[in-house]
């Protein structure tokens, strides 16, 4: 690194998080969960079954398998996690070594903020209901799509400017080269993780300002 960053940015699959969680865990919960979910909240529900087509749960359904990234199925998704969270039938995984680095760059003034596929709120409650507890108070913000591509440098310059940092102050770390390759595009410090320590930087959050 050409300098010591001020703030750390960090994707959650495959960094923070197990991809298996997401893919094994919470996906197949929400899908479990779709229709009891949406007869039981028809109220609450009903503005974003007005933004799907044709028969919005069947829809939803399919969007599913497709893993479709539209936001009605994000918004749903993230409504029926966080129930499971609530209830204690879902707990956020993370990697033994992300309390820590979050609590050893907290105690270094070094801010740390998520950048995520994931929405906004389905981050929240991945790290407000952890198996460490409640991470929430180590972060300091959060990004999803809304922001933009995470394979497109834009994106990355739009988050620095949100913070109010030049880009080259932040260090982005994530497990996928493309979105690796679109912030060091945007000028942003970026790293690599791989934690079968076959093609990354590093192999975990231990080795990233240890």
């Amino acid at each position: 690194m050409t300098q010591a960053p001020r703030a750390i940015l960090l994707d959650i699959e495959g960094t923070t998080s197990s991809i298996a969680f997401v893919t094994d865990v919470l996906f197949p919960y929400a899908r479990t969960h779709l229709r009891a979910f949406v007869a039981a909240n028809a109220g609450r529900v009903a503005p974003i079954l007005a933004q799907v087509p044709g028969d919005p749960v069947e829809t939803l359904l399919r969007w599913m398998d497709e893993d479709r990234k539209e936001t009605p199925l994000k918004a749903l998704q993230g409504m029926i996690w966080a129930e499971g969270y609530a209830s204690g039938a879902l707990q956020g995984h993370v990697y033994p070594d992300t309390p820590d680095a979050l609590h050893r760059w907290q105690a270094r003034g070094i801010p740390v903020r998520i950048y995520s596929s994931g929405s906004i709120e389905a981050q929240k409650l991945i790290f407000g209901h952890s198996v460490a507890g409640d991470l929430t108070p180590l972060i300091s913000g959060y990004f999803d799509m809304t922001t933009g591509p995470k394979r497109e440098a834009g994106s990355y310059a739009a988050i620095a400017q949100a913070t109010g940092l030049a880009v080259g102050d932040m260090l982005f770390v994530s497990d996928i080269q493309a979105e690796v390759d679109a912030a060091r595009a945007a000028g942003m410090q970026a790293l690599l993780i791989d934690r079968d320590g076959r093609t990354g930087e590093v192999s975990s959050l231990a080795e990233v300002l240890p």
